[in-house]
């Protein structure tokens, strides 16, 4: 898994988001197509951070994509395409939140609670879920995002528009709070 999400990784610092963005906005199919692939790992990672459900996440991710597809025009170049995008990701969990679409949406899940598919009896899956509960909303974005998609932390930086430094502070002081948690489970 972590091969697959350090290729993500690579195909979306390699890719000319912008210019694919542009295509998009001409009715593109092939630069559409591009840019899913290069983004789906970090798009889904983020909308699992914000929803904490595998299946809201999901849904998110799409209506993601539909919405960049319907408005891809209205982007500006400015450097930050993913910045755009994840504005895309928020706005979207929190329609869905406000419009109650779904109850648990991100309000009657246990704080840190990551939901994983239930039908994933998996240790791997029963630790993480525990573990996960341990870190805030915040961090608990940033270790997904690196772990999951495979970016960089310069590049979850820029995409979440925080200081460098920050994002590393969390994120180490995360995999200390995950350790500590691990431990106390004795795994």
């Amino acid at each position: 898994m972590m091969e697959g999400a350090r290729e993500a990784g690579r195909r979306l610092a390699d890719a000319d988001c912008e210019g694919l963005l542009a295509g998009i906005a001409q009715g593109d199919q092939r630069a559409f197509s591009e840019f899913y692939q290069a983004t789906d790992r970090a798009i889904y990672a983020y909308a699992l951070s914000l929803t904490r459900n595998h299946h809201d996440a999901q849904d998110v991710m799409m209506d993601t994509y539909l919405k960049i597809r319907s408005a891809a025009h209205l982007y500006r170049p400015d450097g930050k395409p993913m910045a755009w995008v994840f504005t895309i990701v928020k706005n979207l969990v929190r329609d869905r939140w406000r419009k109650g679409e779904r109850e648990e949406l991100m309000g009657d899940m246990p704080e840190g609670e990551l939901a994983i598919p239930e039908t994933d009896r998996s240790d791997a899956a029963i630790v993480l879920r525990q573990a996960m509960r341990v870190l805030s909303a915040e961090e608990r974005e940033i270790v997904l995002l690196h772990a999951v998609s495979g970016l960089k932390h310069r590049e979850i930086a820029a995409m979440l528009e925080r200081p460098l430094s920050t994002v590393l502070s969390r994120y180490h002081r995360a995999l200390g709070k995950l350790r500590a948690a691990l431990a106390e489970e004795e795994v």
